[in-house]
């Protein structure tokens, strides 16, 4: 045997244990997932009312808060590194399974749906608005304060207790089904809740698999930004976050390519759960711009859906949307910008406008470069594909915003799974990382004392990392452009419709 042969089976070789160690952090990471709920209430887990032969269902050890924080950050660190090993794996043939890899998703998200949610309490305030809908109270209009005394609603925590549904008409209409089936009991309302989103979660990755299949590695690299993306199930599965349901309609539209109608529909109905995934339906618009006549279907479809969503719901379901877009959450760039504006021109003044503003205009930048390097041969495929164009505005959203928590990036995510390998891949995955570990968990109450430096600490200065990172991607984007330079060979090129 050749020297040359040698080394080459070694460098093999250590592919392989590398995909092999891939795999396993991925796997870890959701097990770790699985066990912060599995072991029931803690500063993780927000408690559940109800029936204890309802699911879903826990050991109710109550572990110490310090160990549940901490199997919660290894979930997070061990999984994104696993995940960005597994995405940069030069040999495809010691890349991890495609079809272990979408097994392992799918089994996850099954069994997380049986255990309670973790990471922040928002499911609580889900099953609250579905309440006060049931008990003939404007979710809109109302906050869980208004129903004192009813068992589901003193559930919701600080501090969202005053604070009225911010969701669209489909979400609210999912909350409402939840309890009717739950009534009094927390437990089912949050069960229902559950199943549908883990369903949701599923069928995106089912739908994204189909979409992939004629190629492998656009199915494995489908697979890992998706259905077995370790940070996507502690935030989108076992976090319970209505985001899953708008991305898995915008998906599903994306995916209807060549059905104008039943894409609109789907876009109408991803809007009618989170307005801000509207941002995906800019792609099919663009891609549609020269046949006026498909577009008009489409652009009816969509608008007929999200008017009569917001018709039923009543004009008081606009207000809160339009109140929050002005909000800027802790961990991001704009937050710096506020404190540095309140020190050198006043701190009488948040400078919301402004910064609203501002946040449009690098939204605006971001997406430009991404699309121009899209234009020059990124992502695989021409700039008028509605994948490509989604992608590059739903990257660019997520790194512009002022109001960013981690479960966002999943619009991004389900995007990105559209479209070829890049680098920006890897600035995403980043990105979600350092949101993760900035709001662990994304909970006020029942938070040890000792670790009141996660949230007053860690949290603020986590807009420094922001910062870099998206001056590092305009950076990457401009300079990429420049050279003109393609996807690397092992890149796919989008998927077709299935």
């Amino acid at each position: 045997m050749s020297s040359e042969t040698r080394r080459r089976g070694i460098a093999g070789e250590r592919r392989a244990r590398a995909a092999t160690a891939a795999t396993a952090a991925i796997g870890v990471s959701a097990l770790l997932t699985i066990v912060i709920g599995l072991l029931g209430p803690s500063p993780m887990v927000p408690a559940l009312d109800g029936p204890a032969w309802q699911p879903p269902y826990s050991l109710a050890v109550h572990p110490d808060p310090h160990l549940a924080v901490a199997l919660a950050a290894a979930a997070i660190v061990v999984g994104g590194l696993g995940l960005l090993a597994a995405l940069i794996l030069p040999d495809q043939a010691a890349a991890p399974d495609v079809r272990l890899l979408v097994k392992l998703g799918c089994l996850a998200a099954a069994v997380l749906a049986f255990l309670p949610p973790s990471g922040s309490g928002d499911h609580l305030n889900y099953a609250a608005y579905g309440r006060m809908l049931t008990l003939g109270l404007n979710p809109y209009t109302h906050g869980a304060a208004d129903l004192a005394g009813d068992p589901i609603a003193d559930a919701v925590e600080r501090p969202w207790r005053e604070e009225p549904s911010v969701y669209g008409p489909v979400a609210t209409a999912v909350q409402a089904f939840a309890s009717w089936v739950g009534g009094d009991s927390m437990r089912l309302t949050v069960f229902v809740l559950a199943l549908v989103n883990a369903a949701a979660f599923v069928v995106t990755g089912l739908l994204l698999d189909r979409a992939t299949r004629h190629d492998e590695a656009a199915r494995r690299r489908a697979a890992l930004l998706w259905t077995a993306n370790p940070l996507l199930l502690y935030h989108l599965v076992a976090g319970l976050h209505a985001d899953t349901l708008a991305v898995a309609c915008m998906v599903a539209a994306l995916l209807a390519r060549g059905r104008p109608a039943g894409g609109g529909v789907l876009l109408g109905l991803g809007v009618a759960v989170k307005v801000n995934a509207g941002l995906v339906a800019l792609g099919p618009a663009w891609e549609l711009r020269r046949r006026p006549g498909r577009l008009a279907v489409m652009a009816g479809c969509a608008l007929a859906v999200v008017a009569a969503g917001y018709a039923v719901a009543g004009p008081e379901a606009i207000a809160p949307v339009t109140r929050t877009s002005k909000s800027i959450s802790h961990a991001t760039v704009w937050k710096l910008v506020q404190g540095w504006l309140q020190v050198v021109v006043g701190p009488g003044k948040a400078y919301r406008g402004e910064i609203q503003v501002g946040s449009l205009l690098l939204l605006a930048l971001l997406a430009w470069l991404l699309l121009r390097w899209a234009a020059r041969g990124g992502w695989g495929d021409a700039i008028g594909s509605a994948p490509v164009v989604a992608a590059g505005l739903a990257v660019a959203y997520v790194f512009a915003s002022p109001y960013v928590l981690p479960w966002y990036d999943g619009l991004a995510f389900g995007m990105l799974a559209l479209v070829a390998a890049s680098a920006v891949d890897g600035f995403l995955v980043v990105h979600l990382l350092v949101l993760s570990l900035a709001y662990l968990p994304a909970r006020v109450d029942g938070q040890p004392a000792d670790l009141a430096w996660l949230s007053g600490e860690v949290r603020p200065r986590t807009g420094w990392v922001l910062l870099v990172l998206t001056i590092a991607l305009a950076v990457w984007a401009w300079r990429a452009a420049a050279r003109g330079r393609r996807p690397r060979a092992s890149a796919a090129p989008p998927p077709s419709a299935p």
